[in-house]
């Protein structure tokens, strides 16, 4: 199954995602400023904060879509 980490505001991401919808691929959708779980993934498995990423079987296939990318934003550090 493959994975999508974007953000809402990334058209990077929403271009992917058209492409992998019009291509007929299943995939499962994570917003990475809406899901801290998501963007945690996300840093471990690229080391950095650029979306789209697309996963497949726990392997990072894409990273952005076609050479371009959002950067998001780290959460508030908690004193």
């Amino acid at each position: 199954m493959l994975e999508l980490y974007g953000a809402k505001g990334c058209p990077y991401t929403r271009e992917l995602r058209e492409n992998l919808l019009w291509e007929g691929k299943a995939f499962q959708e994570y917003d990475v400023e809406e899901d801290p779980e998501a963007l945690k993934r996300v840093l471990d498995l690229t080391g950095g904060r650029t979306v789209p990423v697309l996963v497949e079987d726990g392997r990072v296939v894409q990273v952005g879509y076609q050479g371009r990318g959002c950067i998001v934003s780290l959460p508030p550090v908690e004193e």
